[in-house]
């Protein structure tokens, strides 16, 4: 038992000195027993020894077990003895894996005797997988980011947070691969619950916070301590190393004191030291941080010396508490919080007597962010198990980082987009998250009438594209903040309902490829709403050019092919003629046209080559590569139509999006020619009476285009049936199917002759 007695307050009699020191031996050790019959399970401990396989009591009587019932992923190895462990071969659990979840859940239910707990985490690499690359990565506590290791400069190293306690049984302790990082790490991990209502005092200004340890120091001792000195296993590290130097005075005379006036019960092995100056009437701690931030300080005092000091406290120059006194017999503390600091100077200026401080806590205030309501996070794991897919959705859904298909705002969920599952339909749960700006369900398989969205009052995007739904429902108009409304490529019969006008945010109202048909609600006919209407019956806001289609609703929209005839070739003409005047003549003008042949092939590949350049810079139609083309057509499979230009083929693009791919057979100069003019062409169109160029591709001799892919079926198939068998549709549907095919071909003209004006060519 350290028991000095060698200062000038201190010295008595040797008999005095001796029961003295009887009478504090004989209390710690009472205390000392208390705790170790107690032990840790019943005041709440809990040590996780990282990728051990059983567990140990280490020689501060502490027990030890394995993490594996409290992580399911990383792997675990083992490394040669480090300070601070009992055993010559020490354990830890690295996660090679970035996809991995890396999380602990820690047991840590509120009760009665603790609101706060400390979390203490060891990381230790030492070469272990003889790489030489020490890790980087980030800790997470519950829904905050408290800390950045690295074990480049320092390893081990040792974190430790002081946490509020919630409602919740469990906290979340995770570790986060960072960009070419490495793989994490941890050794030890540690539960301690702490004194009820300690580490509050003075923090209302900062509220919903924890606390990251800077510093934690014994004054007036060289030696660290903790457990079972310290009962909740606080580690104070030595009063060393800190400039200026000072000299210590220990002393233990604590017996009589009155310690429940400080919330954080530090340990009476800590009170009874100090360090205390004689000789000078200041006294400092230089204390580096590590980074600009939000500070709490706690600075304890106890009257261990026969003298009531009295002194001003300083931080960083500034007095923070005036005339500060030391009374006799009694302990106090004093809370501090500093803001925007990135060093901290503890100076204390005698008044009367000399200055003295027995123990010093320096934390670091970390944020914590809400968590999102339970009443999101029910719906979201609910929607995860009709997917019956494993999203990896556990925890919060925004802190510490966002799930996956999630967007939020804080801690406010504000999108989802989950698309290409089976989802079938749309639940009363999305009901539930009225938070929601963008809802994206596009291609899920949904059926039916879209239904239970009418609470989403928040609602701004909404996609419910490709998939077979059937009808508008009734609750669309209660998305009063809906501004974009996808619901192309469904199958959506009847009408338009009057009460889509009432969504006065609207701005893009996407109805193609549905089956609609019918007069469009003249409130939608408004200039800040784009209404997109193609692969529809007959949809649009004149009431005549809809009347005749009314009366025959099986009626699809035809698709319209505009075959182009090529011209006879005139030099061959010639040569035939030139062949039967005779072959005196034949000789001079195969070798004439020879000539002509090759340097028009030279003009016109330069031509070719810098019009084919140029499609590139056009910016209207993707550039498809062939291995995308292949791709989409499953190795054109399905065969869709067949004409004198080649061969079209159904594809489903990687976003879910059909098209129809047209192959050309025409690989020959003049077919590039052509090909190149068709894209220049059909990139600088937009048009209802003309199908849609999706893309192109241009590479290894082939020439494909890649259009909307229109479900109707051919102009053919609806003018005399599948089998040449005509079908019943009225004049007035086929002089319409006329005049409209007429008003793309002349666009399509049209454009050409504008095209050919601009390249100087008159003669179209």
């Amino acid at each position: 038992m350290y028991c000095p007695g060698s200062t000038e307050w201190s010295r008595s009699g040797s008999g005095s000195m001796a029961f003295k020191c009887f009478l504090l031996g004989f209390v710690l050790l009472c205390s000392l027993w208390t705790v170790g019959f107690c032990n840790q399970d019943g005041f709440g401990f809990l040590s996780l020894s990282c990728g051990g396989a059983t567990g140990y009591v280490d020689a501060s009587n502490i027990s030890w077990v394995s993490d594996g019932a409290y992580i399911s992923s990383g792997k675990t190895t083992s490394i040669d003895y480090i300070e601070g462990t009992s055993s010559s071969n020490s354990p830890l659990r690295f996660f090679p894996d970035d996809k991995s979840p890396k999380c602990y859940k820690l047991p840590v239910k509120k009760n009665v005797s603790s609101n706060m707990v400390l979390v203490r985490s060891r990381f230790v690499y030492k070469n272990y997988d003889r790489l030489g690359k020490p890790p980087v990565f980030s800790v997470s506590l519950g829904t905050a980011i408290t800390s950045t290791v690295n074990l480049t400069g320092n390893d081990p190293w040792i974190e430790e947070f002081v946490w509020p306690v919630n409602y919740k049984d469990t906290l979340s302790f995770c570790l986060h691969s960072v960009p070419h990082g490495g793989s994490p790490v941890i050794s030890s991990l540690e539960v301690r619950p702490l004194p009820r209502g300690a580490y509050h005092t003075g923090m209302r200004d900062f509220p919903n916070k924890s606390l990251r340890k800077a510093y934690r120091i014994n004054s007036g001792y060289n030696e660290s301590l903790r457990y079972p000195l310290d009962p909740y296993d606080r580690i104070w590290d030595a009063d060393q190393s800190y400039t200026p130097f000072h000299v210590s005075s220990g002393f233990n005379f604590l017996l009589g004191f009155n310690l429940s006036s400080v919330l954080e019960s530090p340990p009476p092995a800590v009170l009874q030291t100090a360090r205390v100056l004689a000789r000078t009437d200041v006294l400092t701690y230089n204390l580096p941080l590590d980074a600009l931030g939000d500070y709490y300080i706690i600075l304890y005092f106890a009257g261990i010396v026969p003298a009531s000091p009295s002194f001003d406290v300083l931080v960083n120059g500034d007095v923070v508490r005036s005339n500060y006194h030391v009374k006799m017999s009694e302990a106090s503390a004093l809370h501090l919080t500093q803001k925007g600091i990135e060093n901290l100077n503890i100076t204390l200026k005698s008044i009367s007597f000399y200055p003295q401080i027995n123990a010093i806590e320096v934390y670091e205030i970390v944020d914590i962010p809400l968590e999102a309501s339970s009443t999101t996070v029910s719906a979201l794991q609910v929607i995860q198990q009709s997917t019956g897919l494993d999203l990896g959705w556990e925890d919060d859904p925004c802190s510490p980082t966002m799930w996956e298909h999630i967007g939020c705002e804080g801690s406010i969920v504000t999108s989802l987009e989950i698309a290409d599952i089976n989802l079938r339909s749309i639940s009363p749960t999305f009901g539930d998250l009225l938070d929601l700006k963008t809802l994206d369900l596009h291609n899920t398989s949904l059926t039916g009438e879209i239904q239970n969205l009418g609470s989403l009052q928040h609602l701004e995007k909404l996609n419910l594209s490709f998939n077979q739904l059937t009808s508008f429902g009734t609750e669309l108009k209660n998305l009063v903040s809906l501004q974009i409304l996808d619901l192309q490529n469904n199958s959506l019969d009847g009408i338009v309902p009057d009460d889509m006008g009432e969504l006065e945010d609207l701005h893009l109202l996407n109805l193609e490829n549905n089956k609609l048909q019918g007069t469009l609600p003249q409130s939608l006919n408004r200039e800040s709403l784009e209404v997109r209407t193609s692969g529809n019956l007959c949809l649009s806001f004149s009431t005549l050019s809809c009347n005749d289609v009314s009366s025959d609703p099986s009626i699809e929209t035809p698709q319209v092919t505009v075959f182009t005839k090529k011209k006879p070739d005139k030099n061959t003409h010639m040569a035939i003629m030139l062949g039967a005047i005779g072959g005196t003549l034949l000789s001079l003008i195969v070798i004439s046209i020879s000539v002509l042949l090759y340097m028009r092939k030279e003009r016109t590949e330069i031509t070719y080559s810098e019009r084919a350049l140029d499609m590139r810079n056009w910016n209207a139609a993707r550039i498809f590569s062939y291995k995308e083309i292949k791709a989409a057509t499953n190795n054109f499979k399905e065969v869709i139509g067949r004409g004198s230009f080649g061969s079209v083929y159904l594809g489903k693009l990687s976003d879910g999006k059909l098209v129809a791919v047209k192959v050309r057979f025409d690989k020959s100069q003049l077919g590039a020619d052509s090909f190149i003019n068709e894209v220049y062409l059909l990139s600088q169109v937009r048009h209802q009476n003309l199908v849609c160029l999706e893309g192109f591709c241009h590479e290894s001799k082939q020439q494909i285009l890649v259009y909307e892919y229109l479900p109707g079926g051919s102009l053919a198939d609806h003018l005399y049936g599948p089998n040449s068998r005509k079908v019943s549709l009225s004049w007035v549907r086929r002089l319409k199917i006329a005049v409209d095919a007429a008003k793309g071909m002349f666009i399509q003209c049209l454009c050409f002759s504008f095209k050919q004006e601009s390249q100087g060519k008159h003669d179209v």
